[in-house]
């Protein structure tokens, strides 16, 4: 039986995740910063006591990363098959910076906390549950005929189309694109350095199209009929994609739909 983390688990595409992958019998190491209050999380493990373990993980603290780093040490024998950091933000203030002139390294405007938890968060996970992923069984995903590229387990990092360089043709949004452009940069890093040696990790960055989520909701009218997804169609298409994945896609950059992606 595989076992799963998702950091970001209490709403939206994390949760849908969560729901996905116990319906499929998956472990899942459910984190999320404040258990207590994450209702839907905890109905969630009520209905599978046996394969939902709810942990508090702050992804800007990197002390309460490497406790449940630990916790995942103890309880399910240092061992994941697939990681997906679904935690971000947009801006914390509700406003991204259109223009220019709104750009300011003022505390109050969060750009360093938009770059902290869409970017240096899931590095910091990275850092911490890579042995952990080095130890898996290679259960998620597609292996390939050669038993020399085989892998151990998947990293997925949720992105953005808006972090593409090349495909941004509009500017604006100037935090949160550069966060989503820096984490495909810190992917790309990693599935270099973890697809060394016989413990192959595979790791990738994924766009899960416009969600219908708190992220998102401020921008709906925007939205062309038919392109907004519920959590649980998006989460489809993408639980699609990493079922297929084999090493030879490590390092890429996917649509929804499992078009690639130009960084």
């Amino acid at each position: 039986m595989p076992t799963a983390l998702i950091q970001g688990a209490s709403r939206g595409i994390g949760l849908q995740f969560c729901r996905s992958l116990v319906h499929r019998g998956t472990t899942v190491v459910a984190c999320c910063r404040n258990p207590s209050s994450a209702e839907s999380l905890k109905n969630l493990q009520g209905q599978y006591p046996d394969l939902v373990d709810v942990v508090q993980l702050d992804v800007t603290d990197e002390a309460a990363i490497q406790r449940a780093a630990q916790h995942v040490h103890n309880v399910h024998a240092s061992r994941l098959e697939l990681l997906i950091n679904c935690s971000g933000i947009l801006s914390p203030t509700g406003r991204g910076e259109t223009r220019l002139k709104d750009v300011t390294l003022k505390a109050s405007t969060g750009l360093e906390e938009t770059l902290a938890v869409n970017t240096l968060g899931p590095l910091m996970m990275a850092k911490h549950f890579s042995q952990h992923l080095m130890a898996g069984a290679g259960t998620i995903g597609h292996q390939t005929d050669d038993p020399k590229q085989h892998h151990a387990a998947v990293l997925v990092n949720m992105s953005a189309r808006v972090g593409s360089i090349r495909d941004n043709e509009l500017g604006g949004w100037y935090s949160y694109r550069m966060s989503k452009s820096a984490l495909n940069m810190a992917t790309k890093n990693l599935s270099i350095e973890l697809g060394r040696g016989k413990r192959k990790v595979i790791c990738v960055a994924l766009h899960p199209g416009t969600v219908n989520t708190d992220l998102s909701r401020p921008y709906h009218k925007n939205v062309p009929e038919g392109s907004l997804f519920s959590p649980t169609h998006s989460v489809n298409y993408l639980l699609t994609i990493i079922d297929k994945l084999s090493i030879t896609d490590t390092g890429k950059y996917y649509a929804w739909n499992g078009t690639e992606i130009p960084y």
